[in-house]
């Protein structure tokens, strides 16, 4: 499972085994099938390919099977054992033993890679040779973040195939970060290792081996993190861990982080840690969180918090509160799977709805429109407006590509979509959460006897959810709780017994954002409909964002919509108004073979004056009313933009109300 909290001593919650929950139908289950029909073996041609990403060239070249020096990105090890991840998910669920005997070879040249004293990273392993590398010698090579990749999917494969040969690698690359933390705590201090993924997989380490040598790690590789000496904020070292109130920094650095904190507060109850979680994560959802979910607003420049007379460079970062652009929107894709992350581990904690509400709205909107709908294009930064032409030029391209330099974001997208099943629902003793909505079977126990879930739903397109149960006699019954987003306005439950009695509770806008429950007594008796009213609703910005000022999104149930210009008559988005009073009706839509809801209405256009360019070189000008006139626009969900190629696209549209030309 995605973590395995089941004996987690703080755990209020626990997800349920991968084999126990499946989607049967629908969004989640057109996604995973995708992914594994198509990104999957995409990914696996960029990781095997010599003149593509280097990565298993590296790994041979370690293994003393193949000449030549390392290539390719510093952390590419990492990002393929991410892929394994996604692999195993896939080839599991689906009986691909082709697939499951593969990654056995590449786990035996993994293998053959290690060094004797458990350390294994290619890049290291390599340059020692020709002395064009050390272990440990910078940060930003990544080491450690490759370790706990590999801690996480050693865990995975095993839970999932019973075979160990990945996990006794990862216990030898443990064991050597072990020694290394010995002497660190000798000579006092230890470089914090960016992007803290072993965090989560030392957790992961101990909760599926048992041994508490891995917990203990876990909390030492956290203390060592105060004995850095000129921290950063781009990497939250630049204060003690307890002492963070704000979220700052590299954004995939940060949720990382955090989200291997909120582990270590799952395993053992630290009211200090979990303090410094509660600030972090407010910080994050109050003052600079995208309305898709993104993470990360800057691309690079210096800490808004640095020292002045200190060099606080900062990039792919959280900025100053409220800086949210949206043209330089930044928002890496792997920030917002660390979100998830995040997310999971802290509704673990706490069962607050309002972390699976923040889930969702990562899941749904940014991490689906980091990926493209055949599966195999993929967008690094995130933006949420696209210019037709930019007098600047950003790091990255404008649309989604096959192969990116830095390719960390493709393979964590796969292992997020292939698990996706995994947050469908937590459980605790009493009974089950339904988290993510979406057509899908599970399996559960309460009292002793198994119980199947069964949940029927065109979700996230319609708020119509159907949950029906199948279980032996006997039993005490369990509670179902339903999660109520945040954003439903008005709805009902009604729960329905065989004998035709059937009991209503209306929802409102007072219910949202808290669990509903209904006691299931005789499961095999009883229907339980949840209807969403799925309404298009207009969402302005807090003041502060000047991005968004007199300008709004459209949401429609949990989705974020946007406008591309291939879908309004104009010569540029920037001409378009939207009325306050407007209707917008749903209309299913196709973008590149698959269907999606759209919404339609009637815009506002403005009228472009003669010689009107909004390239000119004038910086200013005099405002001239030209008049507006009624134009048909098609909204679509902002996951599938830029499938249809190049255009503007805008996510905030200027309103008005006055609805009359």
């Amino acid at each position: 499972m995605v973590t395995d909290t089941t004996k987690s001593g703080n755990a209020k919650l626990w997800g349920l085994p991968y084999a126990d929950v499946e989607w049967m139908g629908g969004f989640y289950k057109e996604r995973f099938d995708t992914c594994a029909d198509s990104t999957v073996p995409h990914l696996q041609r960029m990781f095997e390919s010599k003149d593509i990403s280097h990565v298993l060239e590296n790994f041979k070249i370690a293994a003393g099977e193949a000449e030549g020096e390392f290539d390719g990105t510093v952390f590419g090890d990492g990002d393929f054992y991410k892929w394994m991840e996604a692999a195993v998910y896939t080839a599991v669920r689906t009986d691909n033993k082709a697939l499951l005997d593969r990654l056995e070879e590449y786990i035996a040249l993994i293998g053959r890679a290690q060094q004797a004293d458990g350390y294994i990273s290619t890049k290291q392993i390599i340059g020692e040779r020709s002395g064009k590398a050390a272990r440990l010698g910078d940060i930003n090579d990544f080491e450690v973040y490759n370790f706990g990749h590999l801690f996480t999917s050693a865990c995975l494969y095993y839970r999932l195939t019973g075979r160990n040969s990945l996990l006794r690698i990862a216990r030898g690359a443990a064991d050597y970060l072990e020694n290394l933390y010995v002497e660190a705590e000798k000579n006092g201090e230890v470089q914090t290792a960016v992007c803290p993924s072993h965090y989560m997989g030392l957790a992961e380490m101990y909760r599926t081996t048992g041994e508490r040598k891995y917990l203990e790690l876990l909390k030492k590789s956290i203390m060592l993190r105060d004995s850095v000496k000129e921290g950063m904020d781009d990497n939250q070292d630049s204060i003690p861990l307890r002492k963070h109130e704000k979220i700052m920094g590299h954004a995939v650095r940060a949720n990382y982080l955090y989200a291997g904190v909120a582990d270590l507060c799952l395993e053992e109850a630290d009211p200090e840690l979990e303090e410094v979680l509660h600030k972090v994560w407010k910080s994050l959802v109050t003052q600079k969180l995208y309305i898709t979910g993104g993470c990360g607003a800057l691309y690079n420049g210096a800490s808004p918090y640095g020292y002045f007379f200190k060099h606080q460079l900062v990039h792919q970062a959280y900025g100053y509160e409220y800086q949210l652009p949206n043209v330089t929107a930044y928002n890496e894709t792997c920030a917002s799977v660390g979100g998830v992350y995040w997310a999971w581990r802290m509704l673990c904690l706490e069962k607050k709805p309002e972390y699976a509400d923040v889930l969702e709205r990562m899941v749904l909107n940014v991490n689906m429109a980091g990926i493209s709908m055949d599966g195999k294009k993929f967008f690094y930064e995130n933006m949420l407006r696209r210019a037709h032409e930019l007098p600047y030029e950003l790091i990255w391209g404008q649309e989604r590509a096959e192969y990116i330099l830095s390719y960390c974001c493709p393979p964590n997208l796969a292992r997020l979509l292939s698990q996706l099943s995994e947050y469908s629902y937590a459980v605790d003793q009493e009974g089950i959460y339904a988290v993510l909505y979406g057509a899908s079977r599970a399996k559960a126990v309460f009292s002793g006897k198994p119980v199947t879930i069964v949940q029927e739903t065109a979700y996230p397109y319609d708020g119509k959810i159907r949950f029906t149960f199948e279980t032996e006699e006997g039993g005490e019954g369990f509670n179902l709780h339903m999660r109520i987003p945040a954003w439903v306005r008005k709805g009902r439950i009604t729960v329905k017994k065989r004998d035709g009695a059937a009991h209503v509770q209306n929802l409102s806008r007072a219910q949202a954002g808290t669990w509903q429950t209904v006691r299931i007594r005789h499961p095999g008796e009883t229907d339980v409909l949840l209807d969403f009213c799925m309404e298009a609703r207009l969402t302005c910005a807090h003041p502060m964002v000047e991005e968004d000022v007199n300008q709004v999104a459209v949401e429609r149930g949990p989705l974020v919509y946007c406008v591309e210009g291939m879908d309004a008559d104009v010569e540029t988005l920037d001409q378009l108004l939207l009325p306050s009073d407007i209707r917008l009706e749903p209309e299913e839509f196709v973008v590149d073979g698959r269907k999606v809801l759209s919404l339609k209405g009637e815009f506002l256009r403005r009228r472009r004056l003669p010689g009107e360019e909004t390239d000119s070189d004038v910086l200013y000008r005099d405002y001239v009313n030209s008049g507006f006139e009624k134009v048909q626009v098609r909204l679509i969900p902002y996951f599938a933009w830029d499938n249809r190629g190049l255009d503007e696209m805008r996510v905030w549209i200027p309103v008005t109300d006055v609805g009359s030309v």
